[in-house]
């Protein structure tokens, strides 16, 4: 029989927690202001895209920006404006699982703004366009926009953003007729023995490509996103689609778009991934290159999240953990991530906070693994906000150092602490969880996910109890049913 257990929404924020031993400083309302304070420090209100760091005076074009002494104005890295585009979907999904009705209108809005501020400088999502300033040149620049499409559809509806969606994964599966180049998909019936399978990262020359060959890169960081994009489609997209016969098809059935997520998941786990959970950065032709990248890691969990949840399969839930477990284990210091300071690397946290995130609050995991998982982020999540810089309300990335009111911090280590405060409210107690076994309720209530999408509308707690294992939103309060 199942058991409701609920978390209870009571703001403990400023409560000790024994097991854990550090105390949160932070509530609900502060997350929120990490949030916009990210915002205020890093988006282009003009433009409506991020710029590269606090010492742009707009996000105008490509460069990296102070680091290299370049304060012309600076855009972003175009992948990396997907990621911070994930942030304001993030934003109203939360709202919305709070019935904060004042966000939500305020969070549509800003995406609203922030999605025509990157479709315009983003050539109109052109995605054939090659332009190497505000273009697209690597299939993982593509793929990351092809998931926070899915995802904006998946938040407001608005049917262009599929169609981009869908779009987009189809010119990275089949490559572009205007460009030459052959496709990301290194499709076994052509790349023979260990030369076929899995997807490459990039097509070269970048305006007129050559045909890919055996020993291309295929890397972690196009190889899982691709997955986690096919499953978002299989699950967005309409039943009963006539497959496609084009030669470059701009969209495809639900039922490919699962078939091709196992069929890409099973080669890069099987090539990329050891048995302990560590995913290599990617394989050139030889055996596979490890180094260890959080967004790596990320995208393994979400992956294989995604297909725990498509296909009920155990084996991909315990390779996510798998997953996790390696990146509390072998990439933290004292329980603190680990920070990459190369260019751009600094957004791995924001990445990290999405699929984390799924695993601890949509997997139905034990009450034991919620907690060890739920505490790795709040110790993570104090650390940054206490070393957080207080008058501009952003940290510099690496949660283990102080940030000063003079210091030059990028958009990509400044997106760490919002992105993870989005998906974690400091309402959420990783201990204790209260077993609650009757509790009375005036009236009915509608039921969410922790996305905000509704599951039942007008629902009893009886009708909660019968729910599939999982955790929900009723009656503002985060209820897990065993």
């Amino acid at each position: 029989m199942k058991r409701l257990s609920i978390l209870l929404l009571s703001l403990l924020a400023w409560a000790s927690y024994a097991s854990a031993q550090f105390a949160i400083t932070y509530d609900d309302e502060a997350q929120w202001k990490a949030y916009d304070d990210f915002n205020a420090a890093f988006l282009d209100k003009t433009r409506n895209i991020y710029k590269a760091d606090t010492k742009q005076p707009s996000a105008d074009h490509r460069g990296n920006g102070f680091r290299d002494n370049d304060v012309s104005g600076c855009a972003a890295a175009i992948w990396c404006q997907a990621i911070m585009y994930d942030m304001v979907i993030n934003a109203y999904n939360r709202a919305k699982a709070e019935g904060d009705e004042v966000r939500m209108r305020k969070y549509k809005q800003l995406h609203n703004n922030i999605y025509n501020g990157e479709k315009s400088h983003y050539v109109n999502f052109d995605f054939d366009n090659p332009n190497t300033n505000n273009g697209w040149f690597v299939y993982d620049d593509i793929m990351w926009w092809t998931c926070a499409l899915a995802r904006a559809y998946e938040a407001f509806g608005t049917r262009t953003y599929l169609t981009y969606s869908e779009r987009s994964f189809c010119r990275v599966w089949y490559g572009s007729a205007k460009v030459g180049d052959d496709g990301s998909y290194a499709d076994p019936a052509r790349f023979e023995g260990a030369a076929g399978g899995g997807m490459f990262w990039e097509w070269q020359p970048i305006a007129h490509a050559n045909p890919h060959k055996a020993g291309d890169f295929r890397s972690a960081c196009i190889n899982f996103p691709t997955v986690i994009a096919a499953c978002l489609l299989h699950r967005l997209v309409p039943e009963g689609r006539t497959p496609p016969t084009a030669e470059r098809p701009t969209q495809q059935t639900k039922e490919w778009y699962l078939e091709k997520a196992k069929e890409i998941y099973a080669w890069a786990d099987g090539t990329l991934v050891n048995s302990s959970g560590r995913v290599a950065d990617g394989i050139h032709g030889g055996g596979p290159e490890f180094t260890d990248h959080l967004y790596n890691q990320a995208t393994y969990i979400g992956a294989s999240c995604m297909l725990y949840l498509l296909t009920n399969e155990i084996s991909y839930l315990t390779k996510a953990q798998r997953g996790a477990n390696y990146v509390i284990s072998n990439m933290c210091t004292s329980g603190i991530l680990k920070y990459e300071n190369g260019y751009e690397q600094g957004i791995y946290a924001a990445i990290y906070a999405q699929y984390i995130k799924m695993l601890i609050y949509d997997c139905g995991l034990s009450e034991a693994l919620t907690r060890k998982y739920l505490t790795h982020i709040q110790r993570n999540l104090q650390k940054a906000y206490t070393n957080m810089d207080q008058t501009r309300g952003i940290q510099i990335g690496n949660f283990l150092k102080p940030t000063s009111a003079d210091d030059v911090v990028e958009s990509y280590g400044g997106s760490g602490m919002p992105a993870l405060m989005l998906m974690f409210p400091a309402s959420d107690t990783a201990t204790p969880i209260e077993k609650v076994s009757e509790k009375k309720y005036v009236g009915p209530s509608d039921v969410y996910t922790p996305e905000g999408k509704l599951v039942i509308k007008d629902a009893t707690p009886e009708q909660v109890h019968k729910l599939d294992s999982g955790l929900y939103i009723f009656q503002r309060k985060k209820v897990l049913v065993k």
